[in-house]
């Protein structure tokens, strides 16, 4: 094998422009599937990423029966109240966290900065619904909510814009012409998975913000929320617990057999699995697409070794004479094709790797670069050379000797 690879190499060098020319294909092929894997396996991680900030193990029950409903849309029906959230909690088994939420988009005044954001009113378990902590001062109590405080948790966005920077902790701001005290600072949350700054808000207690900021006279009384979101522990099935939040709200709500719901349960878990499915289907077609150019590579290489093996002819021909054996003339041109489209993986990862790279920093593109996509490109440029070597060593093993001698 050593001298039969030394054999491929001394003819490849025999014939370097056309080599080169002939590898193009195969560069330009390997190049290509990096390159898109690593763009589309990068757009999956960060979608993944976004999403999974949001909390995939929690369910979001909102009013309305979803758009297109007979009933209206999301938020069109009656509001839940304190009560449905401590029934869910009290009720259902599996529940780790719950929060009510309320909220109203305003405008932020402190020191003379105006800045125009949305402020939640939330229950002291929405942090650990979403992950969140606070990186100075501290979070939101219980007796924030009964006292109904004005105090205020911000995120880092407001920290920047309200702040300049500094630390917020104790001073004070005016939301809605209402003044209230920063007592905390929201870790950073990034952007969301649909395209929202998540450290552009402002936290509140609930109370607080349906008697100073949103008011409390909706339909549904003072106790209104606008959603309730769940947390569910490990361990427990998130179809389920859905399921037995759908029944008990049917019940609260009085929604008989055969009525439309005028509530709506999200399941983030659905939206995480179904826009993963999407990403990899975008990956795979990205990689046939790619796998094309590999292809036509291989036509390339093809044609070149059929070119050779007409050149060659009298040289098959004295080696066939002097004792060699089909199998012999076979693996020579069979290598030959082999190290030439391994030549052209190498070269190809190469350049994939440096565009992939180049597109991260220069578009802002995420991309990622994974193990299994070079093994991938390595095995598609052998198998091509393989594939695509096989015939033109098959006809140089069967050529007759005398015939192969006597060619010109």
């Amino acid at each position: 094998l050593t001298a039969l690879f030394q054999d491929a190499l001394m003819a490849l060098k025999a014939t370097a422009l056309r080599s080169v020319l002939t590898l193009l294909g195969v560069i330009i092929g390997v190049a290509s599937v990096v390159t898109m894997v690593a763009i589309g396996d990068g757009a999956k991680q960060e979608v993944e990423n976004r999403i999974n900030n949001l909390g995939a193990n929690v369910l979001t029950i909102r009013p309305g029966a979803g758009w297109g409903a007979r009933r209206g849309g999301a938020g069109s029906a009656d509001p839940f109240s304190d009560k449905d959230m401590e029934a869910i909690q009290n009720e259902i088994p599996g529940i780790l966290a719950a929060s009510g939420r309320v909220s109203s988009n305003t405008q932020l005044v402190s020191g003379g900065v105006n800045w125009s954001t949305q402020v939640l009113g939330v229950h002291e378990g929405y942090l650990e619904i979403k992950d969140q902590t606070v990186t100075q001062g501290r979070p939101l109590n219980e007796r924030d909510l009964v006292s109904s405080r004005k105090v205020a948790l911000v995120g880092q966005t407001i920290v920047k814009e309200m702040f300049g920077g500094s630390t917020p902790v104790g001073q004070r701001m005016r939301i809605n012409n209402v003044p209230f005290e920063v007592i905390g600072v929201l870790s950073e949350k990034g952007t969301s998975g649909f395209g929202q700054d998540g450290d552009d808000l402002v936290l509140v207690p609930l109370t607080t913000a349906r008697k100073r900021l949103v008011g409390g006279n909706r339909a549904g009384g003072p106790d209104y929320l606008t959603y309730i979101e769940v947390e569910v522990a490990p361990g427990y099935d998130l179809k389920t617990v859905e399921a037995q939040i759908k029944t008990l709200m049917k019940e609260r709500r009085k929604i008989g057999p055969g009525q439309d719901d005028d509530f709506f349960i999200y399941n983030r878990a659905e939206f995480v699995s179904a826009r993963s499915e999407t990403q990899r289907t975008l990956t795979v077609l990205l990689a046939a697409m790619a796998g094309v150019s590999l292809i036509v590579g291989g036509i390339g290489i093809m044609n070149i070794m059929l070119v050779s093996v007409t050149e060659r002819t009298k040289e098959i021909g004295l080696r066939l004479a002097i004792g060699a054996r089909q199998s012999d003339i076979s693996q020579q041109f069979l290598i030959e094709a082999v190290t030439l489209s391994a030549i052209g993986g190498v070269i190809g990862i190469g350049i994939g790797m440096s565009l992939s790279f180049a597109l991260s920093k220069v578009g802002g593109w995420a991309v990622l670069i994974s193990p299994s996509a070079i093994a991938l490109a390595v095995i598609f440029s052998v198998i091509v050379g393989v594939f695509f070597g096989a015939y033109p060593a098959r006809k140089a093993s069967q050529l007759n000797p005398i015939d192969a001698l006597r060619t010109e």
